[in-house]
């Protein structure tokens, strides 16, 4: 079985730089894979990309030596599993709210008897039944992060990191600011207090916390002040922001009359 190498670097403690891959199509990513980011993060939850194109998006990110995140779109066990036997190894699930819903999601990533995962290993994750320990191993392969990104997540931080088979947590500091009354203000005073005390919390409990950032300022303040992982931003934006600077060099005149 290839080993989880996102897994293998938190627990040897080793900070890791990552970008949010939301633009579709293999070029896309093969790009952003090839870069030299430890980490891509391929986004189910705003992104329309088919199973299909997960499937690809995956082998292209493990062929440039890359470890692949996939952020599901819910909670739902099916779609968890769904995603782990395309060959997922490392699963983050948005808006985990209590200790509870942390214990059902643990278990929809495991097998029976101690969880509820589906049995199969004549799936991708499970090299079409050609890994012949798959059933056992695979588990202790899989990286769990649950996001805390609420004003209920972060009251309950403490129950959800102490959850059974949580590997790490991510702090989703837009929902947050959302949540806590500052909508599109992830930088508010009571915002940056609470990630203070989530990064706090976090450390005294020993468990790893990752961030999405928006610069490559904020990603190395979030990597040297106790953020395990960190996203320095999105394709998305970081191509808009190239084309605005690009067009910034052009007077308008030069720009043609696009606008009138």
């Amino acid at each position: 079985m290839k080993r989880n190498h996102f897994l293998d670097n938190l627990a040897a403690g080793r900070p890791q730089l990552g970008l949010w891959n939301n633009l579709r199509g293999m070029a896309a990513t093969e790009i952003a894979a090839s870069a030299g980011f430890d980490w891509l993060l391929l986004d189910q939850e705003h992104s329309p990309r088919s199973l299909d194109e997960l499937a690809i998006s995956l082998s292209v990110i493990e062929g440039c030596g890359t470890s692949a995140v996939v952020r599901v779109g819910s909670h739902d066990p099916h779609e968890i599993g769904r995603v782990l036997d395309l060959g997922a190894r490392t699963v983050l699930v948005p808006m985990v709210e209590t200790a509870e819903q942390a214990d059902r999601i643990a278990a929809a990533c495991d097998f029976a008897p101690r969880g509820i995962r589906g049995v199969s290993a004549q799936t991708r994750g499970g090299s079409w039944g050609n890994d012949a320990g798959y059933l056992q191993e695979a588990r202790g392969n899989i990286c769990l992060i649950l996001q805390i990104e609420s004003l209920a997540g972060l009251q309950n931080a403490s129950g959800i990191m102490a959850a059974g088979g949580v590997d790490a947590v991510f702090l989703g500091t837009a929902d947050l600011a959302a949540s806590m009354g500052h909508l599109g203000e992830p930088k508010h005073p009571e915002v940056q207090a609470a990630a203070r005390h989530i990064v706090e919390l976090a450390a005294s409990l020993k468990m790893p916390l990752g961030t999405l950032t928006k610069n490559p300022a904020d990603c190395s303040t979030a990597l040297s002040s106790g953020y395990a992982f960190a996203a320095v931003g999105t394709d998305t934006a970081m191509l808009a922001a190239t084309y605005r600077e690009t067009l910034s060099h052009f007077t308008s005149t030069e720009k043609g009359n696009r606008n009138e």
